[in-house]
């Protein structure tokens, strides 16, 4: 199975590429698969000792902070404002849910990275419906709506087997550890998440894509040069707090499922382009890096 491993993303992107209508008659399963992946992933860390760290809040100050910076440097530029949306909800998109499993087979801390997992879904759950009410794509919905809404959305991803492992640990311990040694299973069901998320996203951009190619250039542009950014950013602030791996993980492995959800509800649903593209960015970059951790 290991020697199987670094071929495994590859396969997915490109079977996502070419199938990307059968894909997407599948993404229905993305979020039980995802549950699934957490519930491995928090069963293998004592969640009693997680600690929030400075490096968390490097990480959320920077998804604040050049999101919302971004969006208004676009905007007093003159630029479109899809474009500038784009750019807002690909910087403040949470970190994947998923992030443990590919950060931890690169050799990232799986404490910290679990611990970013939680804390990072949250404050975007907080900062995001205040940023997107003061946009004011829908006056009709109140900040209260937004927020329930996006807590409703996040908490049955989240919390429910956040909560889950946390009994487990607390009350079945030899049930947990029988689960902790399925850990190694999140790998193949992010695999199969990441083939339906991707039909799904492409599907997207074709269906999105009509009448719209100057803008969907630009998005797909920018969306590679944040990408660029943002994992390169997240490894230097990741480096100085003895985690470079998870930091660049964390700032750059981008939830885009519930991203483009986020971009389609609040926003123009033209803007989730940008994480169509970031998507198949990511993925790319990370099927790159389990190859290069395999030649060594």
């Amino acid at each position: 199975m290991q020697r199987l491993r670094p071929y495994v993303l590859p396969v997915a992107i490109v079977l996502g590429l070419l199938l990307h209508r059968w894909c997407a008659m599948f993404s229905f399963l993305v979020p039980y698969i995802i549950f699934t992946i957490l519930l491995l992933t928090f069963s293998a860390v004592d969640l009693r000792r997680l600690k929030f760290s400075p490096l968390d809040i490097w990480l959320m100050l920077f998804q604040i902070v050049v999101s919302i910076g971004s969006y208004l440097l676009i905007k007093l530029l003159g630029g479109n404002n899809t474009i500038a949306e784009g750019v807002l909800i690909g910087v403040l998109c949470p970190v994947a849910s998923s992030v443990a499993v590919i950060s931890c087979l690169l050799g990232a801390n799986r404490a910290t990275v679990t611990t970013y997992t939680i804390v990072g879904n949250l404050m975007v759950a907080l900062v995001a419906p205040v940023v997107f009410t003061l946009i004011g794509h829908h006056p009709e919905m109140s900040l209260w709506q937004s927020f329930l809404l996006m807590f409703t959305k996040i908490g049955s991803t989240l919390a429910l087997p956040f909560l889950i492992a946390l009994a487990l640990q607390l009350w079945l311990p030899k049930v947990n550890a029988v689960v902790r040694q399925l850990n190694i299973m999140g790998f193949y069901l992010w695999a199969c998440a990441l083939l339906f998320t991707l039909g799904q996203t492409i599907d997207f951009i074709f269906l999105h894509g009509r009448g719209n190619w100057n803008n969907i250039a630009w998005l797909a542009g920018l969306s590679l040069l944040f990408c660029v950014v943002q994992f390169s950013t997240g490894r230097l602030i990741g480096r100085r707090y003895g985690n470079r791996i998870g930091g660049g993980q964390l700032l750059g492995q981008k939830n885009t499922a519930f991203g483009i959800w986020m971009a389609n509800t609040f926003l123009n649903p033209l803007a989730a382009v940008f994480l169509a593209f970031y998507s198949v960015y990511q993925n790319i970059f990370n099927a790159w890096q389990m190859a290069h951790i395999k030649k060594k």
